[in-house]
């Protein structure tokens, strides 16, 4: 299947901004041995149960779900944990390496699909949910963006919808990514009703205060100012 050249060019260069990345501080850092990741995933994870709870799910036995940029699996392991077929879950990764770290993780019955999401072989309405974690905002081509929220909309059946978790706001320090705020999901998922949580204590605050005593991340996530994510639930009616 051919593509457009501009296809190319903007998955070759997330490609390239992920690469740039220092593997082993990222282990580091989003390893769940480090109080601040491990308090925000936890958090995420209530958040992610409340959502489809909202939505009527009891449970994900019989749901269809994927996830585009599912690295090294760890998102998918924890559906798996939350009562997830392997069978009828899946993932999407850009990255060769990543996804073989996935393939050892997971177990034998997951799907992975190496390469850009936008062509991926997905069957239309074939989803209930398609899950995407801080890959809006690693995207910075604007028609891009477009291009993967219309493949991820076009998978999910009426009744499923897309879930995103990302940061609303910039990161000054790194220019590899930018803040994806409610007002662009909206606009990316035009037909969409949204269910919006705010969520995530500022990770460099996280960080911080979890050098001073673990607990803190937890205390201080109490405030909603504080809070720099976001993860919408975006139903297809």
């Amino acid at each position: 299947m051919s593509r457009p050249v501009e296809d190319d060019d903007e998955a070759r260069a997330v490609a390239e901004r992920y690469a740039r990345r220092d593997p082993r501080a990222d282990a580091r850092r989003y390893g769940l041995f480090d109080a601040a990741a491990l308090q925000a995933q936890q958090e995420r994870l209530r958040a992610m149960v409340a959502l489809w709870r909202a939505h009527g799910w009891a449970d994900l036995t019989g749901r269809d779900l994927l996830e585009v940029g599912c690295g090294a699996g760890g998102n998918l392991l924890d559906l798996l944990r939350l009562g997830a077929e392997p069978g009828r879950l899946a993932g999407i990764e850009l990255q060769a390496d990543r996804a073989t770290v996935a393939r050892r993780l997971l177990p034998p019955a997951v799907r992975l699909i190496e390469g850009d999401a936008t062509i991926a072989d997905v069957a239309p309405a074939s989803q209930d949910a398609v899950l995407a974690f801080t890959v809006f905002s690693s995207v910075l081509d604007d028609a891009a963006q477009i291009r993967l929220a219309h493949a991820m909309w076009h998978w999910v059946r009426p009744g499923g919808g897309v879930l995103c978790y990302d940061f609303a706001v910039d990161n000054p320090y790194n220019p590899d990514v930018r803040g994806v705020p409610v007002a662009r999901l909206r606009a990316l998922f035009p037909q969409a009703r949204a269910e919006v949580r705010r969520v995530t204590l500022a990770p460099p605050v996280a960080r911080a205060v979890a050098r001073l005593n673990p607990r803190l991340p937890a205390w201080l996530n109490a405030l909603a100012p504080l809070r720099t994510h976001r993860l919408c639930w975006l139903e297809k009616l």
